[in-house]
């Protein structure tokens, strides 16, 4: 969310912001609403200001025994006035909080202007894909098909389509894959793991700008007895973001690093047609996410540590990628700055995301009502929250099908792997 100040008092910056994100706002609305608030509440105060004069004389015309019958009547004729009036503002405050919800982020300085993923700019790539010389790589969904390993006939009938069964190696390669990543955050980049609900309520979903924008993309539970759904988390920066909701945190605490390996639900609503075979884009997935919350001052040096945590998995798994800069049109919405990691995919002869790493500032801090205590003291401020994917691990999955896939139908295990999976080095057809 927003600062309601910053909308009010220079709408022009929301508007140029908005535009460059290509996003639709209710500026003129929102500004509509804070008028009359801002009209309301001279009213109430007026009113206020006039009943206590009309209690003034009341006291003192009973100290000199007169008849104080008019400014009784007075009285009560005000309270009732600005009893209505308190009803009127707490509805416009309830339709100026409905309508900050649906601002984005303002785009920090640095982001370069464009509307689609064409205008994000690469930032650096590391290693070279793999020359499989006249041996055509072969997508991973076939890779899989022929070592045993994926199943995606059997999902669809146990669920719907964009789902997957992984059989025997397929399954110990993915939690192999989660445990690398988890023992690489807390070991040796300082992230403390923590198991969280997958199932959250509509508070949380709010405070981390999911609702009410993305309704649509949400899995939820059907409750109507009691009228409070809960949902799906689709990622676990949900939970991990919000563990600290109504707190004041110890300004020598910061920056708070967690990790949570979870499964992640989306409905994928919009997306049909694209990605439909194969793992890339599921309803469910695993993913080791990574969260952190930090002062202002520092929060922008952790965004640039977040993605060197998140490439230093790729390294350590020799999977070729690049870091990518995400422009205004292609960012997130509660995002004010992110950076993709896109992993090498040689089936498809293109890089593919397999990471997104973003600071968002005190957007959802406000939302969520995160705050700190400065360590010199002073008053309360707003956190600054940042997420990222370290990493998705279907894609990661996937990415290692395709690059470390040989003629035979074999795939090489990385290095890396062999200790999570007792050594094995090598995916043999089943």
């Amino acid at each position: 969310m927003l600062d309601p100040r910053v909308i009010r008092e220079h709408p022009e910056t929301i508007e140029a912001a908005a535009k460059a994100r290509g996003a639709s706002i209710p500026l003129a609305r929102f500004l509509d609403a804070d008028g009359r608030r801002r009209a309301l509440l001279r009213d109430v105060e007026e009113k206020k200001a006039r009943r206590n004069r009309a209690s003034e004389a009341i006291a003192a015309a009973r100290r000199r025994g007169e008849d104080a019958g008019q400014a009784i009547a007075d009285t009560r004729r005000l309270g009732d006035e600005i009893q209505a009036l308190d009803a009127r503002l707490r509805e416009i405050d309830a339709e100026l909080a409905g309508l900050a919800l649906r601002f984005p982020n303002l785009p920090h300085p640095s982001v370069p202007v464009g509307t689609t993923a064409a205008d994000n700019v690469e930032v650096r790539r590391w290693s070279t894909p793999r020359d499989f010389g006249a041996f055509t790589p072969r997508p991973h969904w076939e890779v899989g098909e022929v070592l045993g390993i994926l199943d995606f006939e059997r999902a669809s009938k146990i669920a719907k389509s964009r789902f997957a069964v992984l059989w025997g190696a397929g399954a110990r390669l993915s939690r192999a894959l989660a445990q690398l990543m988890l023992d690489m955050h807390t070991r040796e980049h300082g992230y403390r793991e923590v198991w969280v609900p997958h199932l959250v309520n509509e508070a949380t979903m709010t405070g981390t700008g999911q609702l009410p924008k993305f309704e649509e993309e949400l899995f939820k539970t059907l409750e109507p007895e009691q009228g409070r759904p809960l949902y799906l988390i689709p990622t676990a920066e949900v939970p991990l973001t919000t563990l600290h909701s109504g707190e004041i945190l110890d300004g020598a605490s910061l920056p708070r690093r967690y990790t949570a390996w979870t499964p992640c639900y989306r409905r994928e609503a919009g997306s049909y047609g694209a990605d439909t075979r194969g793992m890339i884009r599921q309803h469910q997935f695993d993913k080791v996410e990574l969260v952190k919350l930090a002062a202002p001052e520092t929060s922008y040096e952790e965004l640039e540590a977040m993605v060197g945590d998140a490439e230093r998995v790729l390294q350590r798994l020799r999977l070729p990628y690049r870091v990518m800069l995400l422009c205004t049109g292609d960012m997130g919405f509660a995002a004010a700055k992110t950076y993709d990691l896109e992993v090498w995919l040689p089936a498809q002869g293109r890089y593919r995301e397999i990471s997104s790493c973003s600071n968002c500032e005190a957007f959802q801090a406000r939302r969520a009502d995160l705050r700190y205590r400065p360590a010199g003291g002073g008053r309360a401020e707003y956190l600054h929250t940042l997420n990222g994917s370290g990493l998705a691990v279907g894609r990661t999955l996937v990415a290692i099908l395709e690059n470390y896939q040989e003629p035979d139908g074999t795939v090489t295990v990385p290095e890396a792997l062999r200790p999570y999976l007792d050594g094995l080095a090598r995916l043999t057809p089943a």
